[in-house]
């Protein structure tokens, strides 16, 4: 009988930490309720708020990595950038592209400025952006210094939402292609 009594002290030893272990980790989900509303929030939502964790350069870099098709090297950019989990920075990445963000500064009056001054006239970039679509044996390629990755982004997303003439007007706004051109352009690229 004396032989069983440490390894029954040891199996209550062991029912009580678990026991504490298991009210210590009620205790914390009680006291965080915040956390199950997370994964409520829309893909746009999800979006805006990754977006505005980024820097400019690491939005502009991201964005480039989403245009390539990249997707794992944009995770783990994010990943890097960010310290989230793997699981919530692949979907931000995922919200990043299926909504893309234009880069806002932390002040929400001159962003909104900003945005309306893109509106009137296309802003012209230090380099020539090139995008290429293909189906088959047909080519298209757009050059010019209005693009960039982010516009481009967002004139895929039309493109393959279905708005195909309103992703060419915005191709057209933002090149020097005609018209005609650009829906030839966009044809290639709704899948």
């Amino acid at each position: 009988m004396e032989s069983l009594v440490v390894p029954v002290l040891i199996l209550l030893a062991v029912v009580a930490g678990v026991t504490v272990a298991y009210r210590a980790s009620r205790k914390r989900k009680a006291a965080h309720p915040s956390t199950p509303a997370q994964p409520a929030a829309t893909s746009q939502e999800l979006a805006r708020a990754a977006a505005d964790r980024l820097s400019e350069e690491e939005h502009r870099r991201l964005y480039a990595l989403i245009a390539q098709g990249q997707a794992m090297a944009a995770i783990k950019l994010y990943y890097e950038i960010t310290g989230e989990g793997l699981r919530a920075s692949r979907d931000a990445v995922g919200a990043l592209a299926a909504h893309p963000q234009p880069y806002r500064r932390h002040e929400p009056p001159q962003s909104v400025q900003e945005e309306d001054d893109d509106d009137d006239e296309p802003q012209r970039f230090p380099y020539r952006y090139r995008a290429i679509a293909s189906k088959g044996d047909v080519t298209r390629e757009v050059s010019s210094n209005m693009l960039n990755d982010e516009i481009y982004g967002r004139i895929r997303t039309l493109a393959r939402s279905g708005d195909t003439e309103a992703a060419a007007n915005a191709l057209t706004r933002h090149s020097d292609i005609s018209l005609t051109q650009a829906r030839e352009f966009i044809a290639l690229l709704d899948d």
